[in-house]
């Protein structure tokens, strides 16, 4: 009976942290992505394009589309709206979708066992970044790793610290604490 009521109670534990979990954050293209556009029933205007660094692509009878930043779903809209000029009816379904996630990079420095630039193609938070990088090296100091932003034309400095949860003796660890890292950021563990 003892047994019972422990699992029932990581059950239910499990089943409240899995909840309270964040859903999973909407991709936004960046500059560097290929995606594959679809024009259903016009085989002429299916392409696979590579989001430029500028963070556009050309579409044939659109022009220039500024992709960076936007939704698959707004740029099915876009281009929906740049060919409605072109038919008599009602634009086909334009279907947009990301091939290949090759934009999504962040760079990790400092102590760490395997620095440098990923491209783990679905977001990742601040301790994921750490653990892709290859962890922290003994003497890390994880309580001053500092996120370097780009924010416009300037950098933003947001600083975290991580140490008690690798060392497993904080209790709960905010998205304050533990933030989404965003395309280009740099983690800097000193």
């Amino acid at each position: 009976m003892m047994i019972a009521m422990a699992v029932g109670g990581i059950a239910d534990t499990a089943k409240a942290q899995a909840s309270a979990a964040t859903p999973g954050v909407a991709y936004r293209i960046n500059p560097g992505d290929e995606l594959d556009i679809l024009v259903w029933g016009d085989e002429r205007l299916q392409r696979s394009v590579r989001v430029l660094p500028d963070g556009t692509f050309a579409f044939p009878l659109v022009g220039q589309v500024v992709a960076s930043g936007r939704l698959p779903s707004e740029l099915e809209r876009i281009i929906t709206a740049g060919l409605q000029p072109q038919y008599r009816g009602q634009v086909p379904q334009v279907t947009v979708s990301v091939k290949n996630p090759a934009g999504f990079q962040f760079s990790v420095i400092g102590k760490v066992k395997g620095p440098g630039t990923f491209t783990p193609g679905r977001y990742v938070n601040a301790l994921e970044a750490l653990s892709i990088a290859g962890g922290p090296t003994e003497f890390a100091d994880l309580n001053n790793i500092r996120i370097v932003r780009k924010v416009g034309e300037g950098l933003t400095t947001i600083r975290i610290g991580l140490g008690d949860a690798i060392k497993g003796s904080g209790s709960r660890i905010t998205p304050a604490q533990n933030p989404q890292i965003m395309s280009g950021d740099t983690l800097v563990v000193p």
